[in-house]
């Protein structure tokens, strides 16, 4: 399912979504934001970025709806908008409730960071507690720069327009990078996600020469 029958890249057409499958859509957020908080989560994140349904309803390269969830940006953005109440509202309010959200498509057509600031501020009226920052992965045919640290600046202007604290991920394998971003930058942490994959200790290494007391014993005649 989808907002539109318009497959990715050649990938099979999806079915448009009605507005009753839309709904239920809604109520399956807010029961797994339940479940997660009987499970003994202690955080939940909403994906709207990288290609992801709601993704696809703000970007206009993938909502082609007439309806009151397509065209104007108002309308592209009512479905996260919802996800994200329903979230926050099934959600301890002493539990932080997460947005991954996108800064651009990087493609004409797409998300501009202009629509990305006004999503933002949608946003901090759901109570939302955290923006993490990401970008692109929509269209097959965008290419991303590539640059360490891409989605810094962004994070900065998102978390300034909207008020809400605001993490950067992407293209932030070094540690030291991690370091400099966190001390230079205006953002309020820093999300990594495969450089752990490659490297479990990646952690450890961001903290220097003070290290090795962390790391398991046997390591330490290899550090």
């Amino acid at each position: 399912m989808a907002p539109s029958p318009k497959p990715f890249g050649n990938l099979t057409v999806p079915a448009e979504m009605t507005v009753g499958e839309i709904d239920e859509f809604v109520d399956d957020f807010a029961h797994a934001a339940s479940n997660a908080h009987e499970a003994g989560y202690d955080v939940v994140e909403i994906h709207a970025a990288h290609g992801y349904l709601l993704h696809q309803f703000l970007s206009p390269l993938s909502n082609h709806r007439l309806d009151d969830y397509g065209g104007s940006l108002e309308n592209r953005m009512r479905l996260p908008l919802r996800v994200s109440q329903a979230v926050r509202d099934n959600f301890p309010q002493h539990k932080p409730v997460f947005v991954r959200i996108t800064a651009t498509d990087w493609i004409d057509g797409g998300i501009t960071l202009d629509e990305a600031r006004d999503f933002a501020r949608g946003l901090a009226g759901t109570g939302i507690d955290l923006l993490d920052v990401t970008s692109g992965a929509l269209a097959a045919d965008a290419q991303p720069p590539k640059r360490q640290a891409l989605n810094v600046e962004f994070a900065q202007t998102l978390r300034a327009e909207s008020g809400i604290p605001a993490a950067p991920v992407g293209q932030l394998s070094d540690p030291e990078l991690v370091g400099t971003v966190l001390e230079r930058s205006n953002v309020d942490a820093v999300i990594v996600g495969r450089a752990l994959l490659r490297d479990p200790y990646f952690a450890l290494r961001l903290l220097g020469d003070h290290s090795k007391a962390y790391w398991p014993r046997q390591y330490h005649r290899a550090l």
